[in-house]
């Protein structure tokens, strides 16, 4: 079964060919970050619009660069949430119209489902069950997965997500969009024993996280210290420290309270060098393995929407004519609207 997956949650544009033999045949991706650079974070409209624009003419570089017709395509797959409402009805649209007039079964995909099914492309995939953290912009999540649409929510956060915490401190300290890898670089400059940010909510039971509070902590900071470069640079480091102890604080307690011994971290953030370092250190002391995507997939990208939405096609899952898109859908909720 061949299938191609499409990424518009947000301000990427990704798509994808995956095959049930040969695996990934093709993948392409467009970024936005030229579009919203000048406003400082996402713009919906501005992102709806360019994905009007970029969505079918990568769609079919894609296929051309897989040596496919549309007529090769077995399945159709698309993120419908969670996201940006106006950009993953874009994807949806085209999706199910993509799928209607080629007479194949078209699915919708969660897109963390996406994420954390993203190692299972690489050479040396995790093995079921295992504990995933999901941390990217919009979401950072402990999850137990016995397989695929098998998920057991073991932590949430209760407001800002890490990236998203990422991305407003560093806009606090004057740095471009997108603010985490700006934050991450300037951090390498910052001398690490200056100052120290508490670790929130690691002093109490369970595996919720809550990042707020290390943005107005920066904040704070950087109005008693001032904002010469250093500072800045110091101020990037410690919070980075912050949130990076607190990812492996909460994960150590997910690996010892599930009892597993394999970890698999997805996402945006999942990127950054210093918590893989972190939770490379930590799983071998644990006795356990880590898994990521490759750097090119942590990000958003249309391979992980092709891959989860294969494993659902072979599942036998599929939507009806109608298609909706659903900014918030919970990863342990079915989807609305399957036959």
């Amino acid at each position: 079964m061949r299938v191609i997956g499409l990424e518009t949650s947000c301000d990427e544009t990704g798509v994808a060919v995956y095959d049930g033999e040969r695996g990934l045949l093709a993948h392409g991706l467009y970024s936005q970050v030229g579009l919203h650079e000048d406003y400082g974070g996402v713009v919906p409209e501005l992102a709806s619009r360019d994905h009007v624009r970029k969505t079918l003419p990568l769609a079919k570089q894609v296929l051309r660069e897989a040596g496919l017709s549309p007529g090769d395509i077995d399945g159709v797959a698309y993120t419908a949430g969670p996201g940006l409402v106006g950009a993953l009805l874009v994807g949806a649209a085209l999706g199910r119209a993509l799928a209607w007039a080629l007479g194949v079964p078209a699915v919708a995909v969660h897109h963390m489902e996406g994420h954390l099914l993203a190692p299972m492309l690489e050479d040396d995939p995790p093995d079921f069950p295992f504990v995933a953290l999901l941390v990217s912009g919009g979401h950072t999540q402990l999850v137990r997965v016995d397989g695929v649409g098998r998920y057991t929510l073991l932590g949430d956060t209760l407001d800002d997500a890490a990236g998203e915490a990422f991305d407003k401190t560093a806009k606090l300290l004057g740095l471009g969009y997108p603010g985490g890898p700006a934050l991450a670089q300037l951090a390498e400059q910052g001398i690490p024993s200056r100052f120290h940010f508490p670790r929130p909510m690691v002093n109490r039971p369970g595996l919720d996280f809550s990042f707020s509070g290390l943005k107005t902590y920066a904040l704070t900071t950087l109005h008693a210290q001032g904002s010469d470069d250093q500072t800045r640079a110091d101020i990037a480091r410690a919070f980075e420290e912050a949130v990076v102890e607190t990812l492996v604080i909460k994960c150590r307690r997910a690996l010892v309270h599930t009892g597993l011994g394999r970890l698999v971290v997805a996402g945006g953030v999942s990127a950054n060098r210093h918590l893989r370092e972190g939770l490379r250190d930590m799983a071998m002391e644990e006795g356990a393995k880590t898994y990521y995507p490759r750097l090119e997939f942590c990000t958003d990208n249309g391979a992980m929407i092709a891959y989860a939405g294969y494993q659902r096609l072979c599942m036998g899952q599929a939507q009806s004519l109608s298609f909706s898109a659903w900014p918030r859908w919970s990863l342990t909720q079915s989807v609305p609207g399957s036959v």
